[in-house]
């Protein structure tokens, strides 16, 4: 598989990177994880617009899910015709969200454009991926994801706080593309991010082969995060760049 971090910035776009959204690439098959704030732009430099043959949403803050609106008028305006309705995989209230989102009536709403589904309690085929989510610890309805093609593997975290599920989700996985968005010792909130620190402890339990940071806000200090979860984790760590690309 070929990942590619398309925006890795936490709750808002920095200067160097949209919000979350991830491009894994597998046998010609293209599925996008996240689609927040900025990232529909962001995309295009690695696929086309039509390309895309599914989206999966690990929840419905805007920061994972709001180019969803930008990406309903780009598909359904399309100067050569609407293409057929995209499989987008989310929350049971993403048609209703999204909608909102956009100020328009929930029914269409956007089901003309996208063909939502809602997230199924077991794994799932999407092309030649194998698809699990799992939920995580966080406010409102989340997901952590496990994909799988040909032996190998890649977990992404979503948000989330402490979670056991996403330990067991991730246990032997190639990479791991967890959240730390917060500072071990600064912020005390818990059941909503992880921290550097706490990222590796995760990693570690899960025994992985290599921990990629993500989720940071433009607001932290990475290299910390990125210290505390190597004095943890004993493998290979690095922080997420947008356009950064991993073979797994």
């Amino acid at each position: 598989m070929k990942l590619t971090v398309v925006g890795c910035s936490g709750s808002f776009p920095s200067p160097d990177s949209a919000c979350s959204s991830y491009l894994v690439e597998a046998a010609g098959y293209r599925l996008v994880l996240d689609l927040g704030n900025g990232a529909l732009g962001a995309l295009q430099s690695h696929t086309g617009l039509y390309e895309v043959d599914a989206i999966a949403l690990s929840h419905l803050h805007a920061d994972h899910c709001i180019d969803l609106c930008a990406y309903w008028v780009a598909r359904n305006y399309r100067l050569e015709g609407c293409p057929e309705p995209l499989p987008v995989y989310g929350p049971a209230d993403t048609p209703g969200r999204l909608a909102r989102a956009y100020d328009m009536p929930e029914a269409p709403g956007m089901t003309e454009v996208f063909d939502f589904r809602t997230l199924p309690a077991g794994p799932f085929e999407l092309g030649p991926l194998r698809v699990t989510a799992v939920r995580v610890n966080h406010p409102v309805e989340a997901y952590a994801f496990r994909i799988e093609h040909e032996g190998r593997s890649l977990v992404y975290s979503g948000d989330t706080g402490e979670s056991p599920e996403l330990v067991e989700l991730a246990r032997g996985c190639d990479l791991f593309l967890c959240e730390a968005a917060y500072t071990d010792g600064k912020e005390t909130y818990r059941a909503i991010h992880l921290n550097g620190r706490e990222a590796g402890e995760h990693a570690a339990a899960a025994g992985v082969g290599r921990l990629v940071l993500t989720h940071i806000p433009p607001w932290t200090d990475p290299q910390r995060n990125l210290h505390d979860a190597e004095v943890v984790f004993r493998g290979p760590v690095e922080l997420a760049k947008a356009g950064a690309v991993y073979q797994v």
